[in-house]
């Protein structure tokens, strides 16, 4: 398996593989695992003490998919999804894939407002929803939006700024208005129809046919549908298991959220893809929860974004849990700090532990290390581009190729790209151009051996004085700064430089280091214009609920600091 660039000169790489795509939908591939592992692990959720054989997991999926026909849900329809982790969620996404209903991830995070909006653009008319995620009380806010919840029966919601919406399923065994059914109402209607039913319906789906919609985060207006296909789904799972050499012996700890493309493809759809077990460890990143998770259930492969690592890293108790199981798993979502990924390998004891580089619309992973990288290939890159997919950099000036060792954007091509955004043909035509390439808006360098590097965001590049300053490299500099665990850049304007540097550093417990002791450090060592003008030692950064750190929120943070706005 590997991955070359088109000659020595243009930032070009396609990935090869002697294991074809699958032409398969979801449910096929959930099938086909149930047959082969019967009577091995499926899934296994700690929080709520359940655990499913493969045989079990598809029965209950296939409970949840004759209730959704007993409730009428078409081929096509959109059925919306807010909650955390837990077991009905992981049977929703299978049950929605073997009816070809389209699965709506809802961010637990979302307001009233935000909530309103993704179900008026998808066109949403089923939405299954919990009591709320920590604050976020997810009845009231329904109740803020469709008034008329609370004069209404089950399965006649008539609500005058969603038309659309017809049903509101709450997940648990009683329901908090009489406009709601339950989870156990869902399954009871599911008794009424017949198994030919739901054959019937899996032979009128197609591989190609449309059965996700993710919003992606977008730091200014408002988020964009991503729509992908079972083909997206189901192999960009099989190639990053095929390169984790996931095996049905292997168990998977999902501290990840599902709502996002990390959590239910990379890791629910990889299990599915390869018969590992799903070990969720908690409704929503708990780091105790997570070590506890893989020491009792012998977890052999780990994912998260990076905060979530430096959090099981630094948590008190970290010690006191053996997790000499480990051996594999993902890091991505967001730059991996160099020293972090050191400190995985050595003490967490995954050894072939990979970085990937990724995003929504590419279902998700573009490229990732492989487990047999030297580590300092694993370290200082994403790794090389995955099987069956394209990569080429290119100037975002010119639009032309961009030679080998000079950055540029990164665009893929090939069976990861999503269909297009839902109801939006626009944006679909500003990030897909007219020969398949996706444009992803971030800045990478490819070497000659086809690894990839990652530089920034195209809008994150910080320009000072006209020179071009990439916010990565100054952040990997400082976290060789002794005393400090975590580190942001951001551009900050400025009325003589255009621009000017400023870090958010976090300290190790107990250091007491200094903002000039930092910008010391940086002297002679960095050049001048990288040295952070604004230096800020803090206790958190502003997250979002996937651990992702939200740059744009520092920069307004720092702006009205500054009395910039």
């Amino acid at each position: 398996m590997d991955t070359f660039p088109a000659g020595k000169s243009l930032s070009y790489a396609c990935g090869t593989s002697e294991v074809p795509l699958l032409g398969k939908c979801i449910g096929q591939v959930l099938d086909d695992t149930a047959e082969k592992y019967p009577d091995h692990d499926g899934l296994v959720v700690c929080h709520q003490e359940l655990r499913y054989t493969y045989g079990e997991l598809r029965e209950e999926v296939e409970r949840a998919a004759r209730g959704f026909l007993g409730l009428g849900i078409q081929k096509g329809d959109r059925v919306g999804i807010w909650s955390t982790n837990s077991a009905e969620w992981v049977l929703i996404q299978f049950a929605t894939a073997k009816i070809g209903a389209i699965l709506v991830n809802i961010n637990p995070s979302n307001r009233a407002r935000e909530l309103e909006y993704v179900l008026r653009q998808s066109d949403c008319q089923t939405l299954l929803l919990t009591q709320g995620f920590r604050d976020n009380d997810y009845i009231e806010a329904i109740r803020q939006i469709c008034p008329e919840l609370d004069s209404t029966g089950p399965g006649k919601l008539q609500c005058s700024s969603l038309p659309y919406l017809r049903n509101l399923i709450f997940l648990d065994r009683e329901a908090p208005t009489k406009g709601m059914m339950t989870w156990d109402d869902l399954l009871r209607m599911g008794r009424d129809v017949a198994e030919v039913k739901l054959r019937e319906r899996e032979l009128e789906l197609e591989c190609d046919d449309a059965i996700n919609i993710q919003y992606t985060s977008g730091t200014t207006g408002f988020p964009k549908g991503a729509t992908l296909s079972h083909h997206n789904i189901v192999n960009n799972a099989l190639v990053a298991a095929n390169i984790l050499r996931f095996t049905h012996r292997d168990r998977l700890c999902i501290p990840v959220p599902f709502y996002h493309c990390f959590g239910m493809v990379l890791g629910n759809m990889a299990c599915v893809a390869s018969g590992a077990t799903m070990v969720v460890p908690a409704s929503y990143f708990d780091p105790e929860s997570t070590l506890r998770a893989v020491q009792e259930e012998l977890c052999t492969a780990l994912h998260g974004v990076p905060t979530m690592f430096i959090g099981e890293l630094e948590h008190p108790a970290f010690r006191q849990f053996d997790l000499t199981s480990l051996r594999t798993g993902i890091m991505a979502g967001a730059p991996c700090p160099i020293e972090i990924m050191k400190r995985v390998v050595d003490k967490m004891h995954c050894r072939e532990m990979t970085i990937g580089y990724g995003l929504t619309e590419a279902s998700p992973t573009i490229t990732l290390t492989r487990i047999d990288d030297p580590v300092e290939l694993r370290v200082t890159t994403v790794g090389k581009v995955l099987p069956h997919t394209e990569l080429k950099i290119v100037n975002p000036s010119t639009g032309k190729m961009a030679p080998i060792g000079q950055a540029g954007e990164l665009c893929t091509r090939g069976y990861l790209v999503m269909k297009g955004y839902y109801k939006n043909p626009e944006a679909t035509r500003a990030a897909i151009d007219e020969n398949g390439w996706l444009h992803t808006g971030d800045l990478a360098v490819l070497d000659e051996a086809g690894y990839c590097r990652i530089t920034g965001r195209a809008k994150d590049v910080i320009i000072r004085g006209g020179e071009n300053i990439y916010p990565r490299e100054i952040e990997d500099f400082l976290y060789t700064c002794p005393g400090v665990t975590a580190v942001q850049v951001v551009g900050i304007p400025d009325g003589k430089y255009g621009e000017q540097v400023a870090a958010w550093v976090k300290l190790e417990k107990g250091s007491n280091l200094s903002v000039e002791q930092i910008r010391a450090f940086c002297e002679g060592k960095i050049a001048g214009s990288k040295i952070p003008h604004y230096i800020r030692i803090v206790d958190e950064f502003p997250l979002t609920v996937t651990g992702k750190v939200q740059k744009f929120r520092i920069r307004e943070i720092m702006i009205n600091e500054l009395g910039m706005s």
